[in-house]
């Protein structure tokens, strides 16, 4: 199986919500199960039926999220020294040459992407085009509104 990068914070919140789900989700729905069970007939019964799904899809996003901690490659971006480029983890300040409007945004995995927070997906269009670049360098984006135009302002892992 393939490795998938994740910053550390990613990992840690990934770990988060798997004890989450063991300790809190699964008992509360093996709970509303036997509550149901308790009702009698099982057939007609759409607490029950109700119960199950969400106990499947809590399994189901259990295993999602082991798997994805057992093939997770834990980057820590402040450990990191790519010597100016942009790398996984890295966070970029970039100034679109058509506007000037800044943004900033860091390269992270794609469980942890966010852009109100300005995570982006290391396999996005954007993050592609900047991975490899320094500061001063110019990016190029194809993006659904055409081919746009970034100046890479800073580079910094933290």
């Amino acid at each position: 199986m393939a490795t998938i990068p994740i910053t550390k914070r990613g990992a840690e919140k990934l770990k988060e919500e798997l004890h989450r789900l063991k300790t809190v989700e699964r008992p509360a729905v093996i709970n509303a199960i036997a509550e149901a069970r308790a009702q009698g007939d099982l057939s007609e019964n759409a607490e029950y039926e109700a119960a199950k799904d969400r106990q499947g899809f809590i399994e189901g996003r259990i295993q999602e999220v082991e798997g994805k901690l057992s093939a997770a490659q834990i980057i820590d971006p402040t450990q990191l020294d790519a010597g100016g480029k942009v790398v996984f983890g890295a966070t970029v300040e970039l100034e679109d040459e058509e506007s000037g409007e800044a943004v900033t945004y860091q390269i992270v995995g794609e469980d942890e992407a966010d852009l109100k927070l300005g995570l982006i997906n290391v396999s996005s269009p954007i993050a592609r085009a900047l991975i490899g670049k320094e500061e001063g360098d110019t990016a190029e984006v194809q993006a659904p509104g055409g081919l746009r135009r970034y100046d890479v302002v800073a580079v910094s892992y933290r």
